[in-house]
């Protein structure tokens, strides 16, 4: 008898993943592709949709000829501030612009004199980040590719739009609208005035609550297919059904993002300043977010390191914590930490790293270089657990992503967080998980 399955589309902006899960969702295949970027109209970088595309139906299509699986059900978790805007006949009209994308400074400043940042960065809990606030994108293709947005039927958030390559609806739901998009009103639970001002709202779809599910045909019967899911908000899912009271969660990876789902006050503008911003959970509720780019970092000083000490690129792995170098950096006995290069230079930043005195090569030898470095990460991963935790007395810290690996990381971490109980979760598939979760397949 074949084993009926959920199937699960993962998409990073690195690597392309599928799951499937059985019906007490333990995984029993995974696949993991890359894809080769491409340009797009301006000629910066971005991920090739048509091949995305292309994958995720065959890669079903191929589920469906294996007599080994009867498909269930089908969702999405993918990374966020991506939209894809499509036409009356369903069928992209833009490139999937790349979140890194410079944002042009001239329709910033008619954005914000428009409507006042300060005001509207609080109302919106989003930060000013260009692209990566995805409703600019809109309005910056309304203002500088007009012809383009007229074409516009409806903008879809990535997630949204891999579950409508399947159902054919088009819809949009909170975690994906709640990510610094800079639409949506907090206090009032809808799209900010400005949405409509600007003919925007008209190019967004209904909305649907995160665990809806259509039921269309696939593989020539009925498959519960869900409608996506924002994969920070993913990767919290799983927590938020099974544990009840407050707790904080370090999820880490290229981002280290710091989630608070039982915030206690409204965002402040110092905060906001500070990368700190608001999500919204899969139940449509307020979760407190804070983030900096803790596996880049760190990827981009071992890239420095390994040449200085002639290493390869994984030799930082095999690394333990040296009690004396760890003791030595906590106590202050020694001074110095590494300076960040492409963490956002926040006021916080510059509080935690006020001088640029970060000399690889002074170091007698990779272990010591490698334990600053994580000393320092490790100090503005704890500033910015506190920024996310705010005025929320909870002691309870759940961690997991890439991280959690990491001794040196790890010590750091307990030390600094002493008095906080601390769970560490080898849990490797948070996002595609909490995908899976959202469907309630086999009730």
């Amino acid at each position: 008898m074949p084993i009926p399955v959920i199937a699960i589309f993962d998409i990073g902006k690195t690597n392309k993943k599928f799951f499937l899960f059985d019906e007490n969702l333990n995984e029993i295949k995974e696949e993991y592709v890359q894809f080769p970027t491409i340009k797009d109209d301006d000629g910066f970088e971005c991920d090739d949709l048509e091949r995305i595309t292309k994958w995720a139906k065959e890669t079903v299509e191929k589920l469906c000829q294996d007599p080994q699986y009867e498909i269930k059900a089908l969702n999405f978790s993918t990374y966020g501030a991506t939209f894809v805007s499509i036409g009356e006949d369903g069928k992209p009209v833009t490139p999937i612009y790349n979140y890194l994308k410079d944002f042009p400074e001239d329709v910033h400043k008619e954005f914000y004199e428009k409507y006042p940042e300060e005001s509207i960065n609080q109302i919106t809990a989003s930060p000013t980040l260009g692209m990566l606030n995805s409703g600019l994108q809109l309005y910056w293709l309304k203002r500088k590719k007009p012809e383009v947005f007229k074409k516009i039927k409806y903008s879809l958030h990535l997630p949204q739009y891999i579950s409508y390559l399947f159902t054919g609806e088009a819809v949009t739901e909170p975690t994906s609208i709640g990510c610094h998009t800079k639409m949506w009103d907090f206090p009032k639970g809808d799209y900010h005035e400005w949405v409509y001002e600007e003919g925007i709202a008209e190019k967004l779809p209904r909305q649907v609550p995160t665990n809806y599910s259509f039921e269309k045909e696939i593989c020539g019967q009925k498959v519960k297919i869900g409608v996506g899911i924002h994969d920070s908000s993913s990767a919290l899912a799983s927590y938020l059904i099974k544990i009840k009271e407050p707790f904080l969660l370090i999820s880490t990876g290229t981002w280290s993002i710091s989630l608070n789902p039982f915030p206690q006050r409204e965002l402040t503008f110092k905060e906001l300043q500070n990368d700190c911003l608001n999500f919204l959970s899969i139940l449509g509720k307020t979760v407190k977010a804070s983030r900096f780019f803790l596996g880049y970092e760190l990827d981009n000083q071992l890239n420095k390191m390994n040449k200085v000490f002639g290493k390869e690129p994984k030799y930082y792995k095999d690394i333990v914590p040296n009690e004396k170098l760890v003791n030595q950096l906590l106590s202050g006995e020694i001074s110095g930490t590494f300076y960040p290069e492409a963490i956002a230079r926040t006021p916080l930043v510059a509080e935690i790293f006020p001088e640029n005195n970060w000399d690889i090569s002074s170091f007698s030898d990779y272990e010591q270089a490698y334990h600053h470095l994580i000393f320092g990460l490790v100090r503005m991963q704890v500033a910015s657990l506190m920024l996310a935790k705010g005025a929320t007395t909870t002691k309870k810290v759940y961690i997991d992503g890439g991280f959690v690996h990491n001794k040196v990381f790890i010590r750091f971490l307990n030390a600094l967080l002493k008095g906080y109980e601390l769970e560490f979760s080898d849990f490797p598939l948070g996002s595609a998980y909490g995908a899976a979760l959202m469907l309630n397949a086999f009730k």
